[in-house]
């Protein structure tokens, strides 16, 4: 009775997880069918084939004058890679400062980060854009790269890693080898560190990736645009020029990396979510 049981609601798992993939591979299956679906295709309705458009619609974007793609992706190619680069590294090594030394204001110091941590990015924003165009950053690309140095979320995250995987017993006997501590931090820390990395990694390059709000009002150059930009700035075009397989196609081309970045780490997500399992 008690394997019937069992090997019902294996059934049930499985069924609630066949559910539950279609319903996240469907849309990315009407997306790829749209992109090769040409404008009055689209406007006729839905359809679950694939249309003959895919390398007209890829030309139109590639060769559209008004939009330089390929420049676009580029351009949040630079900015996500680098942002996911610097806010792993240094959220760890804040985490790191945090989690293995103990001094008179740690706690005020995990509360201050803690409280940033609340503040909405939009309450913020008219500030930050003075500053920038005070220090001549404006239109460039710099102000959507550096400020990620400085991420609360990610610090947390990290600590929280430290805490369940990294015994402070393996740091002191790194210092009493003679380790450095930023010999230490790169060499034994980071290492121990890589699946909480390698899934921040992810979720930064696709947040900065689809990020719109500060390029928008940083970036007024159109061959410093990103994506996100790009295809808003398409989708705003006059009623005469606008073309939903353009739309379409661009989009499809937005998610490839994305894709790629997280094909290239997804085995470190599982292993990243669950903290670990190394007890001190």
């Amino acid at each position: 009775m008690e394997n019937k049981r069992s090997h019902g609601r294996e059934i049930l798992a499985h069924v609630v997880l066949i559910i539950l993939a279609f319903m996240c591979l469907f849309f990315f299956y009407i997306l790829i069918i749209n992109a090769t679906r040409s404008h009055a295709q689209l406007q006729l309705g839905f359809s679950a084939l694939p249309g003959s458009s895919l390398v007209t619609n890829f030309k139109n974007v590639i060769n559209d004058p008004a939009i330089p793609i390929l420049r676009g992706v580029l351009n949040s190619l630079i900015v996500s890679g680098c942002c996911a680069a610097i806010v792993t590294y240094f959220s760890a090594l804040t985490a790191y400062g945090i989690y293995a030394y103990d001094f008179r204001l740690k706690k005020a110091a995990f509360t201050f980060i803690m409280a940033i941590l609340v503040m909405p990015t939009q309450v913020t924003a008219l500030g930050f854009l003075r500053l920038i165009t005070n220090m001549g950053m404006d239109d460039s690309l710099l102000p959507l790269i550096i400020p990620s140095i400085a991420s609360p979320a990610v610090f947390y995250f990290m600590h929280s890693y430290m805490q369940s995987s990294l015994p402070k017993d393996l740091i002191e006997a790194a210092r009493i080898d003679g380790s450095m501590e930023f010999s230490t931090f790169n060499r034994i820390v980071l290492p121990i560190m890589k699946p909480a990395i390698a899934v921040q990694a992810i979720f930064t390059f696709v947040g900065s990736w689809n990020n719109y709000f500060i390029p928008a009002l940083v970036i007024t150059s159109k061959n410093k645009q990103t994506l996100p930009i790009m295809i808003a700035t398409l989708r705003g075009a006059d009623y005469m020029n606008f073309d939903m397989g353009k739309i379409y196609m661009m989009i499809t081309i937005a998610i490839v990396p994305i894709i790629i970045i997280y094909l290239l780490l997804s085995k470190f997500i599982v292993e990243g979510v669950t903290l670990g399992g190394v007890k001190e």
